[in-house]
Order: structure tokens, then sequence, then C-alpha cells
């Protein structure tokens, strides 16, 4: 399989096709092999129109929804993101494209593993990972310029909104178990808070302090 074929038709398809107009989104989604981030018998379907298990009951996302969460924080290439869910550090390959560096929180501490040895692989070393609760943020590298969380939430964890910095953009889904809309807020001052909402969307549950308590039904 040519897998540059495959990710060229992807984004033309599924991506530019969609809406998505930010260029430097565009590129990056171009330049990062996503068929490394999941498991050798599904390389095959890394590029096709869905999300995939990745394991330990997790997805990737589907490939549209990593463009749009990206385009939605309206990135310029100076900003310092935190992203909640590394799970297999595709989000995170696109991110570091695309601002100057990435702190990253993943709960499985199995994924955080693989995602830090395939991120090695392709050199991006702007990307810090760590293994804890990502509900409650990453307090000692606050204020962040955006905030992306790739898990569904019941509600806005406020340790997201108190590490945002003014001007800056959380971007996550809000919503029950089987399904979500996927939410901007916008930070325009200490306690004065824009929130928009997108679309809608299907993520694997937010699980910790300030989201759902375990992930079963």
């Amino acid at each position: 399989m040519d897998f540059a074929i495959a990710r060229r038709r992807m984004v033309e398809q599924q991506i530019i096709a969609r809406g998505v107009d930010d260029q430097r989104v565009i590129d990056a989604m171009m330049q990062v092999p996503r068929h490394l981030f999941v498991e050798s018998g599904l390389q095959s379907h890394a590029y096709s129109d869905a999300s995939l298990p990745i394991g330990e009951k997790q997805t990737i996302s589907q490939p549209y929804m990593v463009a749009a969460m990206s385009a939605a924080l309206d990135l310029q290439g100076h900003e310092r993101i935190l992203e909640i869910g590394t799970g297999s550090g595709y989000q995170s390959a696109v991110l570091s494209l695309l601002v100057k560096r990435v702190y990253s929180i993943e709960r499985i501490s199995v994924l955080a593993g693989r995602a830090r040895k395939v991120l090695d692989q392709l050199c991006m070393s702007n990307i810090n990972i760590k293994v804890g609760d990502g509900t409650i943020g990453w307090r000692d590298q606050a204020p962040f310029d955006g905030i992306l969380v790739a898990a569904g939430a019941p509600d806005i964890p406020t340790k997201y909104l108190q590490q945002l910095d003014v001007g800056g953009k959380l971007v996550l889904p809000v919503g029950d178990r089987s399904q979500q809309i996927l939410m901007r807020v916008t930070r325009l001052g200490d306690d004065k808070f824009k929130r928009e909402q997108l679309m809608d969307c299907r993520f694997v549950p937010l699980i910790g302090e300030q989201g759902w308590l375990t992930d079963e039904d």
C-alpha cells in the first residue's frame, strides 16, 4: 500500500472537502504518517474516514476530527498547548508541527509509552508527555495558549478554564457518554469566557477527578 497516496487522498477527501481551510493544519495532516500510530494489522485502514482502536478501550480519532479540532484552536505557531489524552500520539504529532511546544497528559501508562516511542522515531522533540489525571490539567506549566481535549467530559472542568491564558482557546467535547457537542471556549478576561458550539461528536469518556469517575457505563 502506498501510504503517501492514501494520506493525500485522506486530506483531500476527508478534510479539505469538509471545509477545513487552515493551510497550516492541512500541511501538518499531509506530513504526519498516521499509519505509524496504529497497530500493524490496522495500517491499511489508517487513512480511512473512521476512528480506530488502539487498545486499552481507547481510540485514535477520525482524521477529520483531528484536523477540525486543531483548526478550531486558530494556531499561529508560537503557542504552548496542553493536550488531554495523548492516546496513540497522532494528535500530538499534528500539534507539534503547528505550535512551539505541546504538553500532553495520558492517564494510561502503556499508551503514553507507545506514543513516546513513535514520536521519538519521528524526531518530534517539542512534545512533553506525562502520565496522570488529565482532568486537572498541568498546573506547573500553565497558563496555556490553547487546550485540546480528546475525550468527552460531562461538563467543562474548571481547571482548564483556570489554566487557559487570556486570548487562549479550549476545544473539548461536552455531553454524556454516548454523544457530545464539540465546544470552543475562548478566554476573554479573568472571569469572562466566550462559549461556542461547533459540531456533534463522539469520544471516549474523560476519566478523572473533574470528569467521569470510571470508564464503565
